[in-house]
């Protein structure tokens, strides 16, 4: 047992980067995920006439009501939840690259942070598992893994 008391730069070098690094590469997979659900999950929604799809949008788009004294279809919620999980998202790509910053010199603080956003991703994944379809999925699993592997490496053991 080491006689010297616990630094952050006792940690190896490689610890405090490789944390970093999952980090930087959860943010990316993020971003892609945001532009993905953006682009493709919200903006191409257009579903041909004379479909099933076709017609649940059309229904969706014609009936409005009143909600809090506001007229809305469920059209509108449909955008808006989606427009907020897009806003969420790059939210978490701009945290997750701003955390690999702040982990390049002190990674075990992080650590609590990255679980939170860990089991948050799983959900996110379970969710995408239940109610979605593979793409979704995929990319949440990747987030999640990239997230286990930056919660692992910023918890390495002290070095003698």
């Amino acid at each position: 047992m080491s006689t010297q008391p616990f630094s952050v730069m006792s940690l190896p070098k490689t610890n405090r980067l490789s944390t970093a690094l999952f980090l930087r590469v959860a943010s990316v997979l993020m971003l892609l995920h945001c532009i993905g659900h953006t682009l493709g999950g919200i903006f191409s929604v257009d579903a041909p006439s004379g479909t099933k799809e076709g017609a649940v949008v059309a229904v969706m788009k014609s009936n409005q009501f009143d909600v809090m004294g506001a007229t809305r279809s469920y059209w509108d919620f449909f955008i808006g939840y989606g427009l907020t999980i897009s806003v969420s998202e790059l939210l978490q790509a701009v945290v997750f690259w701003q955390l690999a910053g702040l982990a390049k010199s002190d990674p075990r603080r992080m650590r609590p942070i990255i679980a939170a956003f860990l089991l948050a991703n799983l959900g996110f994944a379970i969710l995408a598992w239940k109610y979605f379809f593979l793409p979704p999925l995929l990319g949440d699993l990747l987030i999640t893994i990239a997230l286990g592997l930056a919660c692992l490496s910023a918890g390495c053991k002290e070095t003698n």
